[in-house]
């Protein structure tokens, strides 16, 4: 047997402590009772009360408890097989990992709020499949597309400035390096999502959003910081802030957003271009402008589930508790004393 959400097991131990403190308050009722006078009296009193069906009544209502708690914990066993027919997009996001999205002018900093939203967009997707690109001075397929949304979102812990060595920032690259990853013999709309600073001095972006637009890809971009900027921070091996960057003249080096080339890639790749916002309301709006566009069968699969058995449980439970109270709280009982006879008035006046 195994639990969909094992951690509710853990409120199995309200059921002895339920226990104890029926068997606390019963202790304290009988102190109180015998307070009252005479145990004789009392002890007639109580008599035609059903103790023994009062004991089960409480050990049906722990029994109920303890039912109800495993029912919510989704017992299962068993598994069966159902083919499933996945329908979706396909949708790569190419995410900026270079230094200069350690800039907090984003909180906490760029990257970390753009991971963020790549884990959001993940959990919001329905059936699409998903890949990640990521580019500094280099761009490479970091995980190809699937609809393992767990497997991505573990791959993307890895995503930072370390991961490649070349510095710098290479948008047009990455643009086509997600527009090869994308599987051409699948009729579904090719969205590519770029999220990055939008500083690129060595390739020209535009004309790379150009060639993904004529093979069919959607794109759509989300720049993160601001246009006013911040110093780059330096790291440690460890990714610790050591200090700032700076030019040949000794000055920090500043990175600002470039949101104007951000807004023309997005305008020639056909999509729409968003800032990020502490919210992440960009998102939604994103996930609106792309939820009805052309889906197709992305695959079809055998996928094998576990046999939900909370409802033996749950009804177990219920059962219980109607039980307990069917259960009467007071006997009838046969009187003992015997019925006196008075002679007749007629006998008495004879003799």
């Amino acid at each position: 047997m195994s639990f969909e959400n094992p951690g509710f097991l853990a409120a199995l131990l309200l059921v002895p402590l339920a226990g104890l403190f029926v068997y606390w308050a019963d202790k304290q009722r009988q102190r109180a009772l015998a307070r009252l006078g005479n145990p004789g009296l009392l002890a007639r009193l109580s008599e035609s009360v059903n103790w023994r069906g009062r004991k089960w009544r409480t050990a049906l209502w722990l029994a109920a408890l303890a039912l109800l708690i495993v029912s919510i914990a989704r017992p299962q066993w068993g598994s069966e097989a159902q083919q499933v027919d996945q329908e979706g997009l396909q949708v790569m996001v190419a995410l900026d990992v270079s230094q200069s999205m350690l800039v907090e002018d984003v909180k906490p900093n760029r990257l970390a709020r753009a991971k963020l939203e790549i884990q959001d967009l993940m959990q919001k997707l329905n059936g699409d499949e998903i890949g990640v690109v990521l580019f500094s001075g280099a761009s490479f397929v970091q995980v190809p597309l699937t609809s393992d949304y767990m497997t991505a979102l573990s791959y993307m812990e890895n995503a930072e400035p370390g991961v490649i060595s070349r510095p710098g920032t290479v948008i047009g690259d990455a643009i086509r390096t997600a527009t090869k990853a994308f599987d051409d013999k699948l009729a579904s709309q090719k969205v590519l999502v770029v999220m990055t600073d939008g500083e690129d001095v060595e390739t020209n972006p535009v004309d790379a959003a150009k060639e993904a637009a004529d093979q069919g890809v959607l794109i759509y971009t989300i720049g993160f910081g601001t246009p006013d900027g911040e110093p780059v921070p330096e790291t440690d091996r460890s990714g610790r802030v050591i200090g700032f960057k700076q030019d040949a003249d000794g000055n920090p080096v500043i990175s600002r957003m470039d949101e104007a080339t951000l807004q023309e890639i997005a305008q020639v790749g056909g999509g729409e271009y968003y800032r990020a916002t502490p919210t992440g309301a960009e998102l939604e709006s994103l996930l609106a402008q792309i939820d009805g566009l052309q889906k197709a069968e992305l695959q079809s699969r055998l996928a094998v589930r576990r046999i939900e058995h909370y409802q033996l449980f749950l009804a177990l439970a219920l059962l219980a508790l109607v039980a307990a109270e069917l259960i009467p709280d007071r006997i009838e009982r046969k009187s003992s004393v015997s019925p006196v006879l008075t002679p007749s008035p007629r006998g008495r006046g004879l003799g």
